[in-house]
């Protein structure tokens, strides 16, 4: 299962990366093509921002695993550990709750619209809502991971916050 989720890990960092160039690119294409040839592509602000919503919703696992999302650990470092480790809990269950929700309301909206296409590009609407299905998917898990460390530690996540 680890090895699983290492691949599964190293492949959403691989991605985040290629539309992370990929947004950057589009941009500066479209610049040159219009300021250096006088030709515009057409639809280049569509797909950056098909891009920069995959790359939100895809890199989002990624900065969970490494804890780069809202814990509010100022309040949690105040909190003496037996009231800050139920903290910790609940904050990770109300992510799944959250992550679950987005994910399932993705997959019904594509279900719904499968049809249907965006205005410029004409990119079919399941691959424009793909990437929030799959980001959040990949979110379920990593928050459901950190909550299964969380519950087998019985005791809170050492917090290096700073307060001053």
């Amino acid at each position: 299962m680890d090895r699983l989720l290492n691949v599964v890990r190293a492949s959403v960092r691989g991605v985040s990366l290629v539309l992370l160039a990929l947004l950057i690119v589009t941009p500066l294409a479209q610049i040159v093509m219009r300021g250096v040839f006088n030709v515009p592509m057409a639809g280049a602000e569509e797909l950056a921002r098909y891009f920069l919503i995959s790359l939100t919703f895809i890199a989002a696992a990624y900065v969970t695993r490494e804890g780069g999302q809202i814990r509010m650990e100022e309040l949690q470092g105040v909190l003496p550990p037996r009231p800050r480790w139920l903290l910790q809990l609940l904050i990770e269950l109300a992510g799944i709750a959250t992550f679950a929700t987005l994910c399932v309301a993705g997959a019904i909206t594509i279900g719904d619209n499968l049809n249907n296409q965006t205005a410029t590009l004409e990119m079919p609407f399941w691959l424009f809502m793909a990437p929030l299905v799959v980001g959040s998917l990949l979110l379920v898990v990593e928050t459901g991971v950190m909550f299964l460390r969380t519950l087998r530690r019985g005791r809170p996540e050492e917090k290096h916050t700073v307060l001053t």
